[in-house]
């Protein structure tokens, strides 16, 4: 039997949170730099059926796929790891099993048998997965399983696992947990026994990591790594250490220093050209250049918690290291009124997208300021709909807003899409995913992509209202991007403001490390000529 694909299966114990996602995407990366291709796919063991309705509190940021999939954060960093454009079928939940597995029941597919977890839930988890690395055709496929060793949720998906080891064989799957190494100060030293239990744990699934990655927040010697591999059962050149890092696109090249691809290539067998991690070590030399320091304001009402704009963070620091400069961001809550106090020391200004009424005030705000002072405002989705208010507001439509906020608003600039007015249900049901805009000559978004044709990707409801498009552009608003149809209105800015730019769409999600966005390029260029004027 031939095997196209080798399955590397990522888990975590002790705690959450400690780096799942960037470890495999920096297994990822590594494998990219042998001249092997590889996708990836996340499996969150969640009910929700995806991660679209999900507040941002709860999860962080809702990643958009290309086809329009809401999905967990991790697929962000899987793109911008691998530089590879991943489907909605990447994000595997529970909701999607569960659901794939009752419509195939309803049909009669299961021929009047008993439906249980095994075999016909694990049945389908497996499907999914062989699935996607067909539709993928990659080499290799990264398998990253949400949450800890020992979550109840999980263990439907543990047991497939196991089970997909024992189908492909033991050359085709790996598996790579990874542990926290807790460094107790007051007793001056790192303990391995929560790491020892999670590995036990699970073992007691019939699974045997062959790699252990310690998280840690600083390195640990080698007598610990042999402690480990003594007590976890693996070989000691399988245990890999990852400390704390003041970047995460450093973590590749720190895994690499500790063979973690030459010990991955000779587990599973891969045929590998020899190694350049170049382009990956000159984008890590370029995020450490702060030299220079350009500032950047986010105003949003989800800044508690930076995982919410994880994206956007992204991109401005692939934007700066392109320029050769360091970006220093400031979280400015939206709830509170913007004086300007707490903006004047700033380059410039962004306003991501969101939903809601609340902690439109303090956006409005940072409209207005932009306005009166010239700096570098960057609008994103609801950001743009934001710039389109105060500008009309501003200009003779008093109280004008979007009628998400005021039904009731004299001047409705922003309005619910025609196609959306009928839908009742929240998720899975905006304007999402990749589309085409046609671009205007001669405007700052033209000259920032160098191209008159661009795809990006969406979600949302509302759009600027076309029945006040020739009023705002007969005040100075100018629509720089739409629709090939030019019925939907993409780009709006302000030809004689040094760089005042909204988007509907949201540029983020295309960033890559090596591969600067040139909307966030633009942006931080004018943020460093705002800096640098007298």
């Amino acid at each position: 039997m031939i095997h196209l694909y080798k399955y590397i299966v990522v888990t975590g114990g002790v705690v959450s949170s400690i780096g799942k996602g960037i470890t495999a995407a920096s297994i990822g990366r590594i494998l990219r730099s042998y001249g092997l291709s590889v996708t990836a796919i996340k499996i969150d063991p969640y009910l929700n059926w995806d991660s679209g309705t999900m507040s941002p509190y709860q999860h962080g940021e809702v990643f958009v796929t290309c086809d329009g999939m809401e999905t967990d954060l991790d697929l962000g960093h899987y793109e911008r790891f691998l530089d590879v454009d991943l489907l909605g079928e990447s994000n595997i939940t529970t909701g999607k099993v569960y659901d794939a597995v009752i419509k195939r029941e309803r049909k009669g597919d299961y021929l009047g048998s008993c439906v249980q977890i095994i075999p016909h839930i694990t049945d389908q988890i497996k499907s999914m997965i062989r699935q996607i690395a067909r539709d993928s055709n990659s080499q290799v496929v990264l398998v990253e399983l949400g949450g800890t060793v020992g979550d109840i949720e999980g263990q439907p998906f543990l047991e497939a696992l196991r089970q997909l080891r024992n189908e492909e064989g033991h050359d085709n799957v790996m598996f790579v947990h990874v542990t926290y190494v807790p460094y107790l100060r007051a007793a001056g030293e790192f303990k391995t026994k929560p790491t020892q239990h999670s590995t036990k744990e699970l073992r007691s699934m019939g699974i045997n990591p062959d790699m252990i990655i310690c998280r840690s927040e600083l390195a640990i010697n080698d007598a610990l790594k042999r402690k480990i591999a003594h007590f976890c059962d693996v070989d000691q050149e399988a245990v890999i250490n990852c400390p704390d890092m003041s970047s995460i696109y450093e973590v590749p090249l720190v895994l690499n220093q500790e063979k973690v691809g030459e010990y991955v290539v000779d587990r599973i067998k891969l045929t590998a050209k020899p190694q350049d991690l170049s382009e990956w070590e000159a984008v890590v030399r370029a995020l450490k250049k702060d030299d220079k320091i350009v500032s950047v304001g986010i105003v949003g009402k989800y800044v508690e918690l930076e995982d919410a704009y994880i994206s956007i963070r992204e991109s401005l620091k692939h934007a700066a290291a392109h320029l050769g400069v360091k970006v220093h961001i400031e979280y400015i809550q939206s709830e509170e009124s913007l004086d300007d106090d707490k903006v004047s020391h700033l380059d410039s200004l962004l306003i991501p997208g969101g939903f809601g009424e609340r902690g439109m005030g303090g956006k409005l705000d940072a409209v207005r300021y932009s306005l009166e002072h010239d700096v570098p405002l960057f609008g994103i989705c609801l950001g743009m709909q934001c710039m389109v208010i105060e500008f009309a507001r501003l200009h003779g439509m008093e109280n004008a807003h979007s009628t998400e906020f005021d039904p009731k608003t004299p001047y409705p600039v922003i309005d619910l899409m025609e196609e959306q007015k009928k839908i009742k249900n929240m998720g899975g049901t905006m304007r999402l995913g990749s589309y085409p805009c046609n671009l205007r000559q001669n405007t700052h978004a033209q000259s920032a992509y160098r191209s008159s044709d661009v795809e990006e990707r969406h979600r949302h409801r509302f759009e600027l209202n076309n029945e006040y498009r020739e009023e705002l552009e007969s005040m100075g608003l100018l629509i720089s991007g739409a629709s090939p149809d030019d019925f939907l209105v993409e780009i709006v800015e302000l030809p004689d403001h040094p760089w005042f730019l909204g988007c509907q769409f949201h540029p983020e999600f295309k960033s890559r490390p090596n591969r600067a966005h040139p909307l966030f390029v633009s942006f931080l260029q004018a943020a460093i000529r705002n800096k640098e004027s007298p």
